[in-house]
């Protein structure tokens, strides 16, 4: 168990070493490193024996999710970018020493045929999808303002982070059983929007209106659709896609950004059988930031 701690200081806290990576970004040079819950998390059996489908898994929050969902008797088929594959091989390590099985899949959610193809993979592997986490996700800060968002960028962002969730959710709904559910990945960002990711804030306010109005849809055939709203994690995309990450996090009212491992366990929750009453739901793991 862990031991009990102050939250402020139970993880590293501003300010980091500055450092900056090309996209999408990689664990491995990141300092502090960080923490997807490889000494801590603890299953229980949670979800023995869950098929599960995550996007962008390779690090940061789907990593974490990921290793949490094995601890929990889950086999998990994950995406992530060619250029991701040393992450990738290290999502899979932690997922078979866990004793389950790991499915990596090199995967652009941005077209339309590969969520096809990895819906198909997934049901070729599993037979059905317990549990899809729709966790992909692209950002490029502009600090010069709209003007600076150029049409290619904001398709991308677009592209990933929404057309991909539409696509999968539509695809995989008619593999997904009765008690099986969908978890979006959303973010402070869709409340309380940051001027230089004025693109990204956009496609995270309309996760959380797609997860509630998927959700009423959803729940005559039994299903369940939530959503996470991180603030502020330490991830890859950190390093790769903002101007400073000397102070990152320090914004949030705990003084400091969340580390991946603190992410997952909303997402065992939400897609574990204690939650069999909430849907339509937005899990706001903020660390403080007060939220509508």
């Amino acid at each position: 168990m862990t031991e009990q701690q102050h939250p402020g200081e139970q993880h590293p806290t501003p300010e980091f070493p500055t450092q900056d990576q090309s996209y999408p970004g990689w664990t491995g040079p990141m300092d502090p490193p960080p923490d997807h819950g490889e000494e801590s998390y603890r299953g229980s059996g949670r979800l023995a024996d869950r098929k599960a489908v995550i996007t962008g898994g390779d690090s940061g929050i789907g990593r974490a999710v990921a290793l949490a969902f094995a601890r929990e008797g889950a086999d998990v088929l994950f995406t992530h970018l060619e250029d991701e594959k040393d992450d990738a091989a290290e999502t899979v390590r932690l997922i078979e020493e866990a004793g389950r099985r790991a499915v990596p899949v090199a995967c652009d959610v941005r077209e339309e045929e590969n969520c096809r193809a990895l819906i198909d993979r997934a049901v070729q592997e599993f037979g059905r999808i317990d549990v899809l986490v729709n966790n992909a996700a692209y950002q490029m800060a502009q600090p010069d303002g709209i003007e600076a968002i150029t049409t290619e960028q904001f398709d991308r962002v677009l592209r990933t982070n929404l057309y991909g969730m539409f696509w999968l959710c539509k695809l995989a709904l008619p593999h997904i059983p009765e008690g099986g559910s969908i978890i979006n990945s959303t973010s402070v960002q869709a409340y309380k929007p940051s001027p230089h990711l004025l693109d990204y804030a956009t496609t995270k306010g309309a996760i959380v209106t797609f997860t509630q109005g998927l959700a009423q849809m959803l729940i005559e055939k039994g299903i369940r659709v939530n959503a996470v709203a991180p603030g502020p994690v330490w991830t890859p995309l950190i390093p790769a896609t903002l101007p400073d990450t000397q102070t990152f996090g320090k914004q949030a009212p705990i003084g400091r950004p969340a580390q991946p491992a603190e992410m997952a366990p909303a997402y065992v929750f939400l897609a574990s059988q204690e939650a069999s009453y909430i849907t339509a739901e937005i899990v706001n793991a903020t660390g403080g930031t007060p939220l509508p």
